[in-house]
């Protein structure tokens, strides 16, 4: 099968060069000219436009930011539906609103071709190492049909639900994340103010109840000082607002999402926006006057 893929950030590149690892065939297009090229070194066809990318392929992923910019590459001119064949598949591993999911997926039934809605979760270390999990929305018999490209890319491959359930599972598990890190973060200034060594802590309660995949991945990250991306505070901000939507649309609040976002509102106003989500921890750091590290 032949692949478009649209979108070669942080997490886009390394799951393109997973599908050409496994044999696919990859057209690929990016804003930015240096990430086509190095996808290109391994194999991908550069393209010069989403349509472009789309032209031929049975499969066509899409990995970007949030909704304006999934609607512009498959909608607008030089978009996808320009020139995507009959019966071709797109999968939007974007992390954007449910309800433009499904109004995309109209768009794309119109045009002869089926979507699938398959934000990911895992960061970039999972994408580089091929074990992000898939969250899916779509009729099962495209599914079906995807599944296999989609574990070259993958661990966990689960379809949720009908067309914007995808999505809607990503919301979820990003209110979890958020409200994890925040809990951490809160607990290691706490023990570092108390005159405790955090990495002790981590240590201690890292097997038990507490322990999580979150902690693992966040804690020793803080106690590094380390901030550089995985997942940038500035994203995370896009998704917690998306679930805000979500949660007006049907009458809820979410108290717990609506403070963490706050918090990373206001270090993004600090400049920290494009730092890693684990920089939450400077926002209580910040707070108490005090630094977690070894």
């Amino acid at each position: 099968m032949r692949a478009g893929f649209i979108g070669l950030g942080i997490m886009g590149k390394p799951m393109a060069k997973n599908l050409l690892r496994a044999g696919y065939a990859v057209q690929v297009y990016d804003h930015h000219e240096e990430s086509i090229q190095e996808v290109a070194a391994e194999g991908g066809v550069p393209c010069g436009s989403a349509r472009e990318a789309a032209d031929g392929a049975d499969v066509i992923f899409t990995m970007l930011p949030n909704s304006p910019q999934v609607k512009t590459a498959l909608l607008e001119k030089d978009g996808v539906l320009e020139s995507m064949k009959k019966g071709a598949i797109v999968v939007d591993m974007s992390s954007i609103d449910p309800t433009v999911s499904i109004e995309l997926e109209k768009a794309v039934t119109a045009a002869g071709g089926e979507m699938i809605d398959a934000p990911v979760s895992g960061g970039e270390p999972k994408a580089i190492d091929g074990t992000v999990s898939f969250m899916c929305g779509g009729k099962e018999d495209v599914f079906e049909k995807v599944k296999p490209m989609l574990a070259k890319m993958g661990r966990d491959v689960t379809l949720v639900g009908p067309i914007g359930s995808g999505n809607m599972t990503k919301l979820a598990n990003q209110i979890i994340v958020a409200v994890n890190i925040a809990a951490l973060s809160e607990a290691m200034v706490l023990a570092s103010k108390s005159g405790v060594n955090p990495e002790n802590v981590y240590r201690a309660i890292r097997g038990g109840l507490a322990g999580s995949t979150v902690m693992d991945a966040k804690a020793p990250m803080m106690l590094d000082r380390n901030f550089n991306p995985g997942f940038r505070i500035e994203l995370h901000i896009k998704d917690l607002t998306n679930a805000m939507n979500a949660a007006k649309a049907v009458d809820m609040d979410l108290p717990m999402a609506e403070k963490v976002l706050d918090m990373m509102k206001q270090l993004q106003e600090n400049g920290m926006g494009k730092c890693d989500h684990s920089a939450v921890v400077r926002y209580y750091e910040e707070q108490e006057g005090v630094e977690v590290k070894r």
